[in-house]
């Protein structure tokens, strides 16, 4: 890790910052690198319970890549097959982190940086946040596996009116169309983003993780089997669901232990 790619944590909660505000945290191929190597050795460690993603700053989240690593690392069709190699790669770290992960998001999230958002499980935002993907403007297209999330999220005519127009919008509109999970005050975001992050992490760990992959599983459209249905029911099986039940009688707060 260097600075580049800044974590740090509080308890069970971990935050992940991208570190480069001279450049409004614009993202250059060893970042990227660098993002996914850190949320796969977050999403292994089992102490953890949610995960904040952040620029540094509050002018940006970030506003994609760094069109001038273009000249030397994406000048043509070969060098951008590798460089969307390390993208893509991180795109499924995010997309398959166990944890949950909020998107704490101030200011500009455009192109690449609306990619990294949408891969997250929450995505909270100030009034004043913009958001877009005007990659038509350089000649660029959005390949399959950045494209994916946006989809996901929006639907496929929505994504591509953002492609089509290119147009910069504003925090409003990204509700509307499903980009973003809440809108809050601009000096709220990062409160609001922890205590998001906070209410996660009292929850039962496991049964985040089996929320996670049970709305991954099901945005598959395919049907579920009989295997995956059984694994809705393991939770019953759990130390978690035990320490929980037992809470709720006691009208006491659950300490739960992952197990």
């Amino acid at each position: 890790m260097t600075e580049l790619i800044q974590v740090t944590h509080d308890g069970s909660i971990a935050t992940v910052v991208m570190n480069r505000p001279a450049k409004l945290n614009a993202l250059t191929c060893a970042m990227w690198g660098e993002l996914g190597t850190v949320i796969d050795a977050l999403s292994a460690d089992d102490a953890l319970r949610c995960i904040i993603l952040r620029g540094a700053g509050e002018k940006a989240f970030s506003p994609g890549n760094d069109i001038s690593e273009f000249a030397t690392q994406r000048a043509n069709k070969a060098q951008a097959i590798e460089y969307g190699r390390t993208m893509h790669a991180t795109a499924r770290s995010l997309a398959h982190c166990r944890h949950p992960l909020v998107a704490q998001i101030h200011g500009i999230c455009v192109g690449g940086g609306l990619e990294i958002a949408a891969l997250c499980d929450l995505r909270i935002c100030g009034e004043s946040s913009r958001f877009g993907a005007p990659i038509k403007n350089l000649g660029l297209v959005m390949a399959y596996p950045e494209m994916a999330p946006l989809v996901r999220l929006c639907g496929a005519d929505v994504a591509l009116e953002i492609l089509l127009e290119g147009r910069i919008f504003d925090a409003a509109e990204a509700r509307t169309k499903r980009l973003v999970t809440r809108v809050v005050p601009d000096a709220d975001v990062a409160a609001e983003a922890r205590a998001t992050a906070q209410r996660i992490a009292e929850g039962a760990p496991l049964v985040a993780r089996w929320h996670k992959q049970f709305a991954r599983r099901l945005a598959e459209g395919t049907p579920i089997t009989e295997a995956e249905f059984d694994e809705c029911f393991d939770c019953f099986d759990s130390e978690d669901f035990r320490i929980g039940y037992a809470a709720f009688l006691a009208k006491q707060k659950p300490v739960f232990v992952a197990r």
